[in-house]
């Protein structure tokens, strides 16, 4: 381990209330449900939708499909260096902290931290680095991700993350639209049946680099894959509520962000291939700009250079050169 830096954590419920921090990225996820004219709203329907999910794959001792609750916590996270230069701390990531109320018994149960994952970092490198060397026509490096995996994993095994979690974090996305995935023969009654790609896609390349491993599933009831970047056992590491809280929540996004592929009116066949020019969808009661998020992804990108790649570069070189790469 090191003393270059070390992180500081605060959080933010995530509610009908929320209002996005100054720090937050302006393209994550939660901070655009909360703009706008509507915003009190989209984050109402937003949060109905979830909840909506997880009591119908919960269905167990749940006759009339309200007994459960899910609370979210946005949980920033601050890289902080040691020395006393310029832009001595820097909001490095944001993930979703799940909570499960049992309104029968009004017991809450922890759920898995990670779920939706945004960072500065990584919008350096997809937004800034990787169209740089497109337009070059220079082959990505083989260490593209690499600073981005070990500060993530570095992170993983601070303090300031095990003295609040004690699993490891589970990130759930989209599959990729580059990418074939077939259907096997593995079900799970809850996560549902598996998905394989044909290929690993770029997005599961830099995953591996954080030392998470990726599996494809397709929940009952919904009518594509989900993509779930993760450690140790997913299927036998977490309980049956811990992975309902996951599909709900991202599954709840990915409708509002990606209709054409999860709020599709025909189900993922044998042989996927997911598309966002897909016509046959249906859309939700969530105001959403795609294009703007892409735009400004790139501006966060350049913020990341000018305020942490640039200052920072050699201390981060230096660190990143004995630091071991994470195992996937």
């Amino acid at each position: 381990m090191t003393d270059e830096f070390d992180y500081a954590i605060t959080t933010t419920r995530f509610d009908e209330h929320y209002e996005p921090a100054e720090t937050s990225r302006v393209t994550t996820n939660f901070a655009n449900l909360a703009r706008g004219e509507h915003r009190q709203q989209n984050l109402r329907n937003a949060l109905g939708m979830i909840d909506r999910r997880f009591n119908a794959l919960a269905d167990w001792d749940n006759a009339t499909g309200d007994r459960y609750s899910v609370e979210l916590e946005i949980i920033s996270v601050a890289l902080r260096f040691a020395d006393a230069s310029q832009d001595q701390e820097f909001p490095l990531i944001e993930i979703l902290d799940v909570q499960i109320l049992d309104t029968t018994t009004g017991e809450r149960r922890h759920g898995i931290v990670g779920n939706n994952f945004s960072s500065y970092v990584r919008d350096y490198d997809f937004s800034v680095l990787l169209p740089s060397l497109t337009a070059s026509g220079a082959r990505l490096p083989d260490d593209f991700g690499v600073l981005h995996g070990k500060l993530f994993d570095h992170f993983l095994a601070s303090r300031a993350y095990r003295e609040r979690f004690s699993a490891p974090p589970v990130i759930c996305i989209s599959v990729s639209t580059s990418k074939t995935y077939r259907r096997t023969d593995n079900r799970h009654p809850v996560l549902g049946v598996e998905y394989r790609n044909d290929d690993v896609s770029l997005t599961d390349r830099y995953f591996a680099k954080m030392g998470l491993r990726a599996r494809f599933f397709m929940p009952p009831g919904s009518v594509a894959p989900l993509a779930f970047y993760h450690r140790g056992d997913l299927l036998n590491d977490y309980t049956d509520l811990q992975l309902i809280g996951t599909i709900s929540t991202m599954e709840a996004f990915q409708q509002i962000y990606r209709p054409e592929i999860y709020n599709a009116n025909s189900t993922a066949t044998a042989i996927y291939r997911p598309s966002l020019e897909q016509q046959d969808y249906s859309r939700t009661q969530v105001s959403y700009d795609r294009e703007e998020r892409s735009r400004l992804a790139s501006t966060q990108g350049k913020y990341t250079e000018e305020h942490f790649m640039t200052p920072h570069r050699d201390a981060l070189e230096q660190w990143a050169a004995t630091y071991p790469a994470p195992l996937a």
